[in-house]
């Protein structure tokens, strides 16, 4: 986790400071799996566009993203955000999202998906169920689209850590 969430939420009375109890990661991060390259961030780290293409540039074909969304911010921002990671990137994004009110009071939004290279949504567990969203990992799809749709040759700038 490269971004800490640290907020005031005065309209809930809530307040986040993960710095608190937690060290922020330094740099980009993708290891090599039986299905891929996959990059590795968490929660807060999906709202940062910039890693995920550090990620891609790295060869990350897969992104794995999971996370304790707000309830509020789950609700009007989650799925465009993961859905816009993976168009983006031109890459699979598998979210698993904590769902449910936590001892603490905390209400977490949940909504875990497996969403494709295109920005399809493959599987999903929403925010009121528990399960599993499973998806198949198609590299062969994912070069079809890339080859298709270049845009990661197109690119004019580059991101540097």
């Amino acid at each position: 986790k490269i971004h800490l969430f640290d907020v005031d939420l005065p309209d809930r009375e809530e307040r986040y400071r993960e710095s608190a109890t937690i060290a922020a990661g330094s740099k980009p991060i993708v290891v090599p799996t039986p299905v891929g390259r996959v990059g590795l961030s968490v929660c807060y780290d999906v709202r940062f566009p910039e890693l995920f293409r550090l990620l891609q540039e790295q060869g990350a074909e897969i992104l794995c993203l999971p996370a304790a969304f707000t309830a509020a911010t789950g609700r009007a921002h989650w799925e465009t955000l993961i859905r816009a990671r993976a168009i983006e990137n031109l890459s699979y994004v598998i979210a698993p999202a904590q769902a449910g009110v936590h001892e603490s009071g905390r209400e977490t939004w949940g909504d875990s998906m497996v969403v494709d290279p295109w920005g399809h949504i493959l599987d999903r567990v929403t925010e009121a169920g528990a399960g599993l969203a499973v998806g198949e990992i198609d590299r062969t799809l994912q070069q079809q689209v890339r080859d298709r749709f270049p845009s990661l040759n197109h690119r004019r700038f580059q991101v540097t850590v």
